[in-house]
């Protein structure tokens, strides 16, 4: 790989870890599902109208828009609206490599080697221990609803991987138009018009630079470049570099946000990402059926993401996941 493009799938890692000090400042300035609502709002506009049409069936947008959209971002956001840090969130939300193997199994019948079995076990093991370090100093609550946020995104991996599109970006926007009624709903219901009418009367400068990062930087910046890398390099050496991700999450957290990392966290984070390095890196079991038709080097995810399944809208996850939260 050369400087620039290396260099460039660094970036990437750092816009999508940053990413979630972002979510976390802007849910200073927003209710948690309005705020995820507007981030798929300005994210599909005016996106939708440049890309062209669809180019996979309606039904595989929506339901990866609702799978990924509504119930992963919506419990993601409402998890750390509930207290759950930011820098966490970023290490946490990578157990969806496991999730995606394991319900790939289930559904698609992919047996998973020895390897990733293994991985699979040390990524387990990091969650007990950042539940444990959580459980002490944090709300446990909050914890499940971003490991549930992380079920969904595996869960949508593999309904990409199952809708195989031609064309990850296409998708990935199309996409993002179908959560934007049902979280506006889901808001007005749970969260109440009066308090989205003052967020968004109170709308200052920060937030509305918030909603941009969410929107534009992670998802049209960081998903099309790093769709323009697995175009040019093999997705086994562009996918590593997703496991940066959760690196620059708690380290942007501790910088901006003042999250202090503790010594448990700390392993809790080595055993996530060397589970989550095993689990997405490792070959494949070769089985005797007739391999799914490939996509254009893009995505099945973090977002979580592969390389067949990249999600862009939030955090990649390496390996047989994708990209971006």
């Amino acid at each position: 790989m050369r400087p620039a493009h290396l260099a460039l799938a660094v970036l990437v890692a750092a816009v999508w870890g940053v990413n979630f000090t972002v979510i976390e400042i802007g849910l200073g300035h927003f209710p948690p599902l309005l705020f995820s609502a507007l981030r798929f709002l300005v994210a599909a506009l005016p996106a939708v109208f440049l890309v062209g049409r669809p180019k996979v069936a309606w039904k595989w947008i929506l339901a990866v828009g609702l799978v990924l959209g509504v119930a992963k971002f919506g419990l993601l956001f409402v998890g750390m609206d509930a207290g759950m840090p930011a820098g966490l969130s970023s290490l946490v939300l990578q157990i969806q490599s496991v999730f995606t193997a394991a319900i790939a199994f289930a559904v698609l019948g992919e047996r998973p080697t020895r390897i990733r079995l293994l991985g699979m076990a040390v990524a387990l093991a990091g969650i007990g221990v950042a539940a444990a370090d959580e459980g002490a100093s944090g709300p446990l609550g909050a914890f499940a609803l971003v490991i549930a946020a992380a079920a969904c995104w595996g869960a949508s991996n593999v309904l990409t991987r199952k809708a195989s599109p031609p064309d990850a970006l296409n998708f990935m926007v199309w996409v993002s138009t179908v959560p934007v009624l049902p979280l506006f709903g889901l808001s007005l219901l749970t969260e109440g018009p009066s308090r989205d009418l003052a967020a968004l009367r109170d709308l200052d400068w920060q937030g509305a630079g918030t909603l941009v990062y969410v929107a534009w930087v992670t998802t049209v910046f960081g998903f099309g470049a790093w769709g323009w890398l697995l175009h040019r390099h093999p997705a086994s050496t562009v996918a590593p570099f997703s496991l940066l991700v959760p690196v620059f999450g708690m380290t942007s957290a501790a910088v901006f946000l003042g999250e202090s990392v503790s010594g448990p966290r700390w392993c809790a984070a080595a055993l996530l990402v060397g589970g989550v390095a095993l689990t997405s890196l490792a070959p494949a079991r070769k089985t005797g059926r007739r391999p799914a038709r490939p996509t254009a080097k893009a995505a099945v995810h973090p977002d979580g993401t592969v390389p067949a399944l990249v999600h862009p809208v939030d955090v990649p996850a390496a390996g047989r996941t994708g990209a971006g939260s």
